[in-house]
């Protein structure tokens, strides 16, 4: 018996390596040393900081992987793997240095997790983050063929002083809600289960999402912030705190970044509910209450600012390509979130 026999390629998991180095290469920022292939990826310190703070992050991409599975798409998975490390790791106001991912798999498939790479190298790009190693795990017997799983990990930097965390909201400060793509890549047990239940299929095209097909809606990639946000501070527009709107929505998530005696009055009303969302609620049946404890309801990423920055970030924003919305504004309370639909 050999390896190959209880079904691990090696050959083949070294030609994959070799098949993903240019994409992997074309990440790279001046600070990486050395190549793909070692035993760790090294990387130097820019300079500049005075009293520099290195901020991690984890994740993955959740059941939204059984989608791309599903209907055999597997390029924008990638990104929306790096786009739940990097938004996690910009809210503490850090920039994203490097970025490394895990693939494990039942059988190695090279055209399909060649597809998954692509995407993280997009998403990497995107966030101007360099991709500097990673792990492709064959686990016969483990993942049903065709399966595979992805998990990241980012690290970014920031100047001790220019850390964010709580202690710089104050109450009157206003929230600025950027708006998503659409679902990102929380909720999806839910979405797959009113998809099946339903008696839905992923080609389908309901008409009131515009003639797309479910599979196409529902993997649209997570929106990567970080260029705008980190020129929107560095244009010296004050910004005293972020979120980043993932599993659990608004009330899970934004309250993350206040003070244990501040909450957030939150207008419903002043942004745009996505037609996905929509879709979502009346498909579903799904009570207005848990549709924002469970999807992020067209709002992916909050600025907490001062009043009188409100339009200015507003603007920036919107001169970067995202849309933003004074969705409300910081009060007394005890982070429950208020003026969101009750159960």
């Amino acid at each position: 018996m050999d390896y190959r026999e209880a079904g691990v390629d090696v050959e083949a998991g070294r030609a994959f390596v070799e098949r993903i180095r240019s994409m992997v290469e074309k990440t790279y920022r001046p600070e990486v040393m050395g190549s793909l292939g070692g035993f760790g990826g090294a990387f130097q310190l820019p300079s500049g900081y005075r009293e520099p703070v290195l901020v991690s992050g984890t994740d993955g991409v959740g059941t939204k992987l059984k989608i791309a599975q599903t209907v055999n798409c597997h390029d924008t998975i990638g990104i929306d793997l790096v786009a739940m490390c990097v938004n996690d790791v910009l809210t503490c106001g850090a920039e994203p240095l490097f970025f490394l991912d895990y693939l494990a798999t039942g059988k190695l498939d090279p055209e399909q997790l060649a597809q998954v790479v692509s995407g993280v190298a997009k998403g990497c790009e995107l966030a101007n983050c360099a991709l500097l190693g990673g792990e492709t795990a064959e686990m016969p017997d483990f993942y049903p063929p065709g399966e595979y799983d992805v998990a990241g990990f980012c690290v970014g930097i920031a100047e001790k002083s220019a850390l964010l965390n709580s202690s710089q909201v104050c109450v009157g400060d206003v929230a600025i809600g950027i708006a998503s793509t659409g679902v990102h890549s929380n909720g999806y047990s839910l979405v797959r289960k009113i998809v099946r239940d339903r008696g839905f299929d992923w080609g389908d095209r309901p008409s009131d999402l515009g003639g797309a097909s479910l599979g196409e809606v529902f993997l649209t990639p997570t929106q990567i912030y970080v260029k705008p946000i980190l020129a929107l501070r560095q244009s010296g527009l004050p910004i005293h705190g972020m979120a980043h709107i993932t599993g659990g929505g608004l009330p899970e998530n934004l309250p993350r970044c206040l003070a244990d005696d501040q909450t957030v009055e939150i207008d419903v009303q002043a942004w745009p509910v996505l037609p996905v969302f929509e879709w979502l609620a009346k498909t579903g049946e799904v009570a207005p209450a848990e549709m924002f404890n469970t999807f992020n309801m067209g709002i992916g990423f909050v600025l907490i600012v001062p009043p009188d920055a409100a339009e200015a970030v507003i603007q920036h924003c919107t001169q970067s390509g995202l849309l933003a919305y004074q969705i409300g504004k910081v009060v007394p309370g005890n982070k429950q979130l208020l003026g969101l639909p009750e159960a």
